[in-house]
């Protein structure tokens, strides 16, 4: 009997593309096809999620009938309540056996395993979420053991079933290593890596699958599937770049923009200055987030870089629409040691136009470029091209002396500006750089502060 499979997976809500995806789905799904997702579909960058607490996902994935779809780390970087919140009121099934709250409670909602049955065939589907640690348990949960847990679900639907799939956000690594030691999945549609493969790979007679990221393809799979097992027919990523937008998913993006713009678009409070930002420039809009980090996390000095942020403020009201617009990346505030030199090489980086304007991609982030470093409690100081000096807390760096960095989790990991990945001792505070703009844009000296330039032309 034949069984389609039609998926995707790390859409990272690029809602333009999955209206693409969608017209596709349509056109090519029939009474023998599964849609389904391997996660990270909904990204709380975008204004639509974090005006709804997630809702608008649940509408735009039951809006192109997916059957189900496996909670990634973009699922539950925005805590327990909106997770639970989100599969509580969904009619697609959310699917995760390994994933916990820190008190070791399911999620709300959610499902370990479900079977369907299309064809007459009957479906196993089993979801399975990564380990991010530390960042698990910043957002509210812990993780078992996939191996054991995917175990289990076999177990108790043993018989019950003719086919089973993983649908798995573990990466490309561990979706091997399942094939490799558990021979009852059949099949494992993967994501996490944002892996565009060619063709499916098989592993220990389990096939293996993923479809890139964003959107920008559609995985197709056809299968055999008889009382000799799953058989392979075909396998292809199909890109939708040229495909028209599905209309009804239009519709339902629309309705929930206006929604959240009500409800993020209400005035908190006004600020008193026009923070302004740049790039390349040194910009206040910079130094205010490097300032407030540096009271945040009391370390010797901070650095944060101006491509977290995408814009600045204007005076007067301040609302979370405008804090989600300038600050969508997901990042924590992050402390961590490194040395003089290490510190010393990447403001000499920073120097150089063409590299605040390299490509900002990297974990968490939701900007375009990687940005000019900005700091606090230091000045540097150069003539244009070279630093001749940087000063911190008013003593001239030591270039073997270890400083505590009051920074984010990009910088900690070294993206861009690779010598600070040669760190210690790092430490994570839970809420995100956007938590620490809304806190501190009610001081006043915080924001005339910011106006005080640190890099000095010589």
């Amino acid at each position: 009997m034949r069984l389609n499979i039609l998926h995707t997976n790390d859409i990272h809500s690029n809602f333009d593309n999955f209206a693409k995806a969608v017209s596709k789905i349509n056109e090519l799904k029939d009474e023998n096809t599964l849609v389904l997702d391997a996660g990270d579909y909904a990204d709380f960058k975008r204004m639509e999620l974090q005006g709804t607490n997630g809702l608008a996902a649940v509408e735009l994935l039951e809006a192109a009938g997916y059957d189900a779809i496996a909670i990634g780390n973009n699922e539950f970087f925005n805590g327990v309540d909106t997770l639970n919140y989100m599969a509580t009121n969904s009619k697609v099934p959310f699917l995760t056996c390994n994933l916990y709250t820190l008190d070791n409670k399911d999620i709300l909602g959610a499902n370990k395993s479900i079977i369907l049955e299309k064809n007459n065939i009957k479906i196993l589907l089993i979801g399975a979420a990564p380990d991010i640690a530390p960042f698990n348990e910043l957002c509210g949960f812990k993780l078992k053991n996939y191996i054991e847990v995917i175990n289990e679900e076999l177990e108790i639907n043993n018989g019950k079933y003719d086919i089973c799939i993983l649908l798995s956000h573990l990466g490309m690594d561990k979706d091997r290593e399942v094939a490799e030691k558990i021979e009852k999945v059949n099949v494992i549609i993967g994501g996490h890596f944002h892996i565009l493969m060619n063709e499916p790979e098989v592993v220990n007679n389990t096939i293996i699958f993923t479809s890139g990221c964003f959107a920008e393809h559609l995985g197709v799979l056809k299968l055999e599937v008889d009382s000799n097992g799953v058989k392979l027919i075909d396998g292809e990523n199909i890109a939708i770049e040229k495909c028209d937008q599905d209309a009804e998913i239009n519709r339902v993006l629309k309705v929930n923009k206006e929604k959240a713009i009500d409800v993020l678009g209400k005035p908190l409070y006004e600020i008193n200055e026009d923070l302004w930002h740049d790039i390349v420039e040194e910009n206040p809009m910079t130094n205010f987030l490097a300032d407030a980090l540096a009271d945040v996390l009391k370390c010797d000095l901070s650095l944060i870089n101006s491509g977290v942020l995408n814009g600045g403020i204007r005076k007067g009201a301040v609302s979370l629409k405008k804090l989600l617009e300038i600050c969508p990346s997901p990042l924590n505030p992050t402390s961590f040691e490194v040395q003089g030199k290490h510190l010393k090489e990447a403001l000499q980086n920073s120097l150089d136009t063409d590299y605040c304007y390299l490509d900002g991609k990297g974990p968490g982030f939701r900007g375009k470029y990687l940005g000019r470093l900005h700091v606090s409690r230091a000045f540097i100081e150069h003539d244009g091209r070279t630093i001749t000096n940087v000063f911190i807390n008013g003593e001239m760096l030591e270039e073997e002396r270890w400083y505590t960095v009051a920074a984010s989790d990009y910088l900690l990991r070294g993206t861009g500006y690779t010598s600070l990945s040669n760190n210690r001792n790092e430490k994570y505070n839970p809420e995100y750089l956007r938590d620490t703009l809304k806190e501190y844009l009610t001081k006043e000296d915080f924001v005339k502060g910011a106006f005080v330039d640190r890099w000095r032309k010589k």
